[in-house]
């Protein structure tokens, strides 16, 4: 229109309509270079400062003498503070943990068992936990996994403790009973469930092979999907792939690293009912770690008559009156008389704690059976 006067706008980059702004792409991948050769270099750094720990505790020369779980969680921690992003902090931690890793493997890997085969969740808590530079030793139980460790043939162990959809893992509980192994570490994996085989859709699916418990977390998706297919209960996800992978109709539920360890096509992914779906598993070992400052105990007792009125009140009194967060309690028959019963503990703290101290000497007077299961870091996710 003639008369009007043009208007110029400054418009933010991102916004619609901005002209992309002119990026020297050469200059800004020389500076990428230039960093990672700053990285690289604190890597070594790293190393070398590592390998000085080493040689100072060189009488013992064991990977396990030189790991220290408590160590870890606060370096860990103090990553995820620090992060201001554009890395999650999930991210973050993935890349420390590697590098915390690959740094103690200098002396030797760690040898850390777990309940196999390979391809299971439990084997992805291990890198999880642990990182990639450790030796990870799939055995086929989770009694197995106890007497690995208490044997010596591996310095830790990872297995199964509790599922938040599916409750607790009985047979891990139970093996406390009996073995000195103490729990120093937790895991915390969110299970991302996924249908998975060798042919190219649903359709051709005669049968459904996995582990009960992931039958059971997919047990709607199931009803609604596949309605009629027959359900195949396996020792676990990793048999229930490797059936996908060998039979001709038969898929399998499993985790992602499943599907790549035997060469399967993922049919429909995270299937699981519940979105936040998430097992915690615990590492074993044979000693007790020293305060992380954000910790968890477990204990195992027994108050010897049950049926005594006010008698599980009694031996938790100690905890409340010393302000200890009682998380989480569970009973087994003790297996020492028919209707004797233990508990299993988890509250918040570690052992040395000087409140947890003095709830744990009261409660230790009140029980027929007490056994400290272990202090160590709440898991760092």
């Amino acid at each position: 229109m003639a008369g009007r006067k043009k208007t110029h706008r400054k418009v933010a980059a991102g916004t619609p309509g901005a002209r992309p702004l002119k990026v020297d792409l050469e200059a800004v991948r020389g500076r990428i270079d230039a960093v990672d050769e700053q990285i690289h270099s604190l890597i070594s750094e790293r190393a070398r400062l590592a390998q000085q720990v080493g040689i100072s505790k060189a009488a013992s020369g064991r990977a396990v003498d030189f790991y220290r779980p408590e160590r870890e969680a606060q370096v860990l921690r103090r990553a995820r503070e620090r992060n201001r992003g554009p890395l999650r902090d999930a991210e973050v931690l993935r890349l420390f943990r590697e590098i915390m890793s690959a740094c103690l493997a200098q002396q030797e890997p760690l040898k850390v068992a777990f309940l196999g085969p390979e391809g299971t969740f439990t084997q992805t808590a291990v890198l999880n936990h642990f990182g990639h530079s450790v030796r990870a030793l799939p055995l086929g139980s989770i009694d197995e996994v106890f007497h690995e460790v208490e044997a010596g043939n591996a310095d830790f162990g990872v297995v199964p403790i509790e599922n938040s959809t599916e409750g607790t893992v009985n047979h891990t509980l139970d093996r406390f009973l009996t073995s000195p192994l103490k729990i120093c570490g937790e895991v915390e994996l969110r299970i991302r469930q996924h249908l998975m085989g060798l042919m190219s859709s649903r359709k051709g699916i005669e049968r459904v092979c996995s582990h009960p418990q992931s039958l059971a977390q997919c047990r709607s998706w199931l009803a609604e999907h596949l309605p009629g297919i027959e359900q195949v209960p396996c020792a676990s996800n990793a048999e229930g792939a490797r059936r996908a992978r060998d039979e001709k109709g038969s898929a399998a539920i499993a985790g992602e690293t499943a599907a790549e360890v035997y060469g399967l096509k993922v049919l429909a992914a995270e299937i699981e009912d519940q979105a936040d779906n998430t097992t915690r598993f615990l590492v074993l070992g044979r000693k007790v770690f020293a305060p992380s400052g954000a910790d968890r105990t477990s204990l195992l007792v027994s108050v010897g008559h049950t049926d005594s009125p006010g008698a599980l009140g009694r031996l938790l009194e100690p905890l409340a009156r010393h302000g200890v967060s009682l998380t989480r309690i569970e009973s087994r028959p003790s297996r020492r008389r028919k209707w004797d019963y233990v508990f299993f503990m988890d509250f918040e703290g570690h052992a040395e704690d000087p409140p947890v101290a003095k709830a744990l000497a009261a409660l230790k007077k009140r029980a027929s059976l007490f056994r400290l299961l272990g202090s160590y870091p709440r898991a760092v996710e």
